[in-house]
This record gives structure tokens, sequence and C-alpha cells, in this order.
């Protein structure tokens, strides 16, 4: 049978794939840390799942309007109007089955071949392969990490061309934790108005700040930037709500409708019961997400420390998210009795193999001196897994 090309220009997800295998090792009876998946280990507030629980018993079970219900639209555009400063009708909102959905049918609704997309590497190993899919061009623009794996304005205007059409920002951002302050953001806005482009807002992450940072959204600096911003958000990351599958959009309501339209002919609605529950976890799971952000930040601050404990390892400091991505080059070149490690993909094999510690390699995000490892897990497998890392990495020829 003959495959259509787009799959051929598609790779699987490598973080999926090292979960998969290191969840294959669990189950053969090895004592495996996982450190691949970003997926916090909190249970989802118990106020969202009685809610939840509370659609099922009132047979809130059928098809909703395809954009999601007026209600946790109207709950989403309050929450952007108190949180962000941004106004939103609830008709310029739409919610989808994850904001990874969002992101693609985004795409899909922007993109079209001879467009030209910038995306800041390192980035989530998703963006390029959606736009591929519109069959766009990504085009990579790596932020240094000297200055935190933040993207410049200068770096972004040297990347635009007459071909670009927008620009895709995560903040804070997966792989690096990366987030960028109000005057950086500012810059980068000036850039986006002066050649008209579309500006992406990844902001999965946002709740997930550290060392009494605010967030700004871009698309609160003024009504004109505003206008050419997407803002994309969820319910997975900041209300632990992963395998609920909701994600949202806001913006222009020409986008928002021809998103709406992808969406009626792919998955229909965002789950009924999973929009309920997003509704409540809205309203009331602030103090969930206080708890959970506080301790994400000994983690990471814990993480940091032992990282850096490990000889020739360099990471910055993570603003947010739950992500560490440490710079491993220092091992490249060395060897093991199964051979060399040339690569973060060589590092990332040895270490499962012989740490049966699993982190993702830097390849996956465009940054191949690199591995990422989250720290949504307890502190305990952080010291674990990190001791089991500088041990591995010393015996290395």
């Amino acid at each position: 049978m003959t495959l259509a090309d787009r799959v051929e220009r598609l790779e699987h997800s490598p973080t999926l794939r090292i979960a998969a295998m290191a969840k294959r090792m669990s189950n053969e009876g090895l004592d495996v840390l996982d450190f691949s998946v970003g997926q916090p280990d909190f249970p989802t507030p118990s106020t969202a799942k009685e809610a939840g629980k509370n659609a099922i018993d009132a047979n809130r079970t059928g098809y909703t309007a395809n954009e999601g219900i007026l209600e946790l639209r109207a709950a989403i555009a309050a929450k952007l109007r108190v949180e962000n400063c941004l106004e939103y009708a609830p008709q310029d909102v739409i919610v989808s089955p994850g904001a990874k959905a969002t992101l693609y049918f985004l795409a899909m609704a922007l993109f079209q071949a001879g467009d030209e997309v910038v995306i800041p590497a390192p980035y989530w190993v998703t963006y390029p392969e959606q736009v591929r899919l519109a069959d766009a061009t990504p085009v990579f623009v790596e932020a240094s990490e000297s200055n935190g794996f933040r993207l410049t304005a200068s770096e972004l205007e040297a990347a635009v061309t007459p071909r670009t059409k927008a620009v895709i920002l995560n903040y804070p951002g997966n792989p690096t934790g990366a987030c960028y302050d109000r005057p950086e953001l500012e810059a980068i806005a000036e850039v986006c108005l002066a050649h008209d482009l579309i500006v992406i807002a990844d902001e999965i992450y946002e709740k997930l700040l550290y060392d009494g940072r605010a967030f700004t959204s871009i698309a609160s600096l003024g009504p004109e930037i505003k206008e050419r911003t997407v803002v994309v958000n969820g319910m997975s990351k900041s209300y632990s709500m992963t395998g609920w599958r909701l994600g949202y959009a806001a913006g222009p309501r020409d986008v928002i409708d021809a998103m709406g339209k992808i969406q009626s002919h792919s998955t229909s609605n965002a789950t009924s019961i999973a929009q309920w529950a997003g509704l409540e976890a809205l309203r009331s799971a602030a103090p969930d997400v206080e708890r959970m952000v506080g301790e994400f930040e000994r983690r990471r601050d814990v993480m940091l420390d032992r990282l850096l404990a490990i000889p020739g390892v360099t990471c910055p400091r993570p603003a947010g998210a739950f992500y560490a991505f440490p710079n491993v080059s220092a091992y490249f070149g060395r060897s093991h009795p199964g051979g060399t490690v040339d690569s973060a993909l060589d590092l990332a094999a040895y270490l499962l193999e012989e740490a049966l510690v699993a982190v993702v390699p830097g390849e996956a995000f465009g940054a191949p001196a690199y591995v990422r490892l989250s720290y949504a897990t307890s502190v305990e497998k952080i010291e674990e897994g990190t001791g089991r890392m500088k041990a591995a990495l010393e015996r290395l020829g």
C-alpha cells in the first residue's frame, strides 16, 4: 500500500518513543527512572474530577457545540481578561481536544506551500512537523545557551524573508523552561509588526513560573500585536489534566472560525465530560495549581543543583515549565564497553542501558548537544536518577 508523501516527511515523537522504551523495560522488572515524559505527576484537582463525574451522572455525554460549550468559552475569555489583560468574546475562543490539536488546526488554517514559519531552537518536537503537514517550511533560529535559550529580536529580524508568515513562541518553553521578560517581548513584537508576521503564542506552561516571575502574554502589549497573535493554552500542564485532552485558542475571529471548520471535519468537539471538568478547574482549582507550582520549584532547584554537580555539564536555570536542558557535549567522544558516545542520541541510549535512566536526546528538539530531563517526578527519584547519571558518566573512558 502506498502512503501519502506527507507521512514520509514526519518522524515519530521521540519523547513518546523513549517513554515507551522505558515503560517496556519497567514491565520487564527493571528499575527504570523515567525523566522523559512531560506530564505532571499530581492528580487532577478533585473539584475538576467531581465535575467530570457529575457531567456523566447528568448525562452531559453527547455532542457539544463544535467550538466548545459556551460556558467554558466564556470562562476562558474571563480568565484571559482577568489574568492576562486580554479582551476576547466567547466567539473568539475555540476549545479543542488538547493544545496539540489546537496548534494543528491553527497550522492548517494559516499555512500553505511557500510560507516560512520561524521556530526558535530548541523547540518542542511537534512544531516543525505540524508546519510541514501544512506544506509550509519551518525556519529554525538557534537561541543560544548563553542567552538562556531566548530568541532575540535581532535574531528574528535576521531570519525574516519575504516568505515569512509567522513565528512560534513557546514560553515558558519546552524543552528549556526559558521565559521572556516584557521588554524582550516588546522588541520581538516590534519586529513582527514591522514585517506583518503572525505570532503563535503557545502559553501552555504560563502558570508554571518560579522565582516570583510574572507572566506577560505578547498579545497584551497592544491592540496591533493582539490582532496579529493567536494565544494557545490548555488544561494539561497547569491543571494536571493531560489525559482529559483539553486545549484552547483565542485570537482574531476569522482565524478561530477557520480552525472551527477544520475541527468540525476532523475531531468534532472536545470530549463533553472533559469540558465540564475544565470549566470547574478554571473556577476553583487555583489552590491546587499554587501547591503544584511550589513543589515543581523545589524539584527544579534539586534537579539543577544535581546536574551542575556533574563535571562538564552546564545548564541554564529554567524559569518555568518542568524541564531541565543540560549541555552534555563534554562527554561526546568518550567510550564504554559497548561503543562510543558520539551524540546525545548515543548518550541517551547509554544512560538507559547502563544507568536505567530515561532522558530525551536533544536531537529531538533541534539541539544535539543537550538532553532533556523532566522533573515532574519526586525529589527522591530526581536525587537517585541524577546520582545514577553522574556515576555512569564518570565510567565513560
